[in-house]
């Protein structure tokens, strides 16, 4: 049997018995979902980009676009996109969080997702939305509860949470290698086209495609465990 659930809608997924939401406040509450500023920890991870600039790999403005595009295209949208909508139909959520969980490919790649999840979930009651009772929750697990909480369409909430990935992974690029603010802004516009394409095909993604085989992401991340200088906790 199937370890996963599949998407089959483009439409609404929320189940939860919260009072709708006015369009404008629905979109506000997405809007403080996927902010730089939620007390997450986000700003701390690089996601195996840090390695690959220790590596040589990305050295500058073309080469971190390359790189980003790339993890966006063979391991987020093949396993991390499809994962959180099936998190928002609000089924079988804590064996969807430990598949999650177990897919992750390195120790600070595991431990990242743990942490963000924690202290989103932590956050969750502080904004009047029940958190997750199970003890180790992934941050996809725990965006997805609060979405679905607060009745934020799935289509939106999917394409914002890929946009917080995005913005945060050419954040850290501009930090690390490092880029000018008019570089970051230019992978934001090129690498963002994709974003809605890759947020359809999450949608038909079904469980026997779910992968995110990403060796060279894998092999760095493990690199960066014992990186010894470094900014950024993966």
């Amino acid at each position: 049997m199937s370890t996963v659930r599949t998407a089959t809608t483009t439409t609404t997924m929320a189940t939860s018995t919260s009072p709708n939401l006015s369009p404008n406040l629905s979109l506000v509450r997405l809007l403080q979902l996927a902010s730089p500023t939620l007390p997450v920890g986000a700003y701390s991870y690089s996601q195996g980009l840090e390695a690959a600039i220790e590596a040589g790999v990305v050295k500058d403005a073309a080469s971190a676009e390359r790189w980003i595009r790339d993890v966006l295209e063979f391991s987020v949208a093949r396993m991390e996109a499809p994962m959180l909508l099936r998190l928002m139909q609000g089924k079988d959520v804590e064996k969807l969080n430990a598949f999650f969980l177990a897919s992750r490919e390195t120790a600070e790649l595991r431990a990242e997702t743990a942490q963000m999840g924690y202290s989103l979930n932590r956050l969750l009651p502080e904004l009047g939305v029940e958190p997750l009772a199970f003890e180790e929750v992934s941050f996809p697990a725990a965006f997805a509860r609060a979405a679905l909480h607060w009745r934020i369409d799935a289509s939106e909430a999917l394409v914002a949470y890929l946009w917080a990935w995005l913005e945060n992974q050419v954040m850290a690029a501009v930090k690390a290698v490092p880029l000018g603010q008019t570089d970051g802004q230019r992978m934001l516009l090129s690498i963002g086209e994709r974003i809605s394409v890759v947020a359809a095909e999450a949608f038909d993604m079904k469980d026997e495609k779910l992968g995110n085989f990403a060796p060279g992401l894998a092999f760095l991340s493990s690199k960066h465990e014992t990186q010894y200088s470094r900014l950024f906790r993966s």
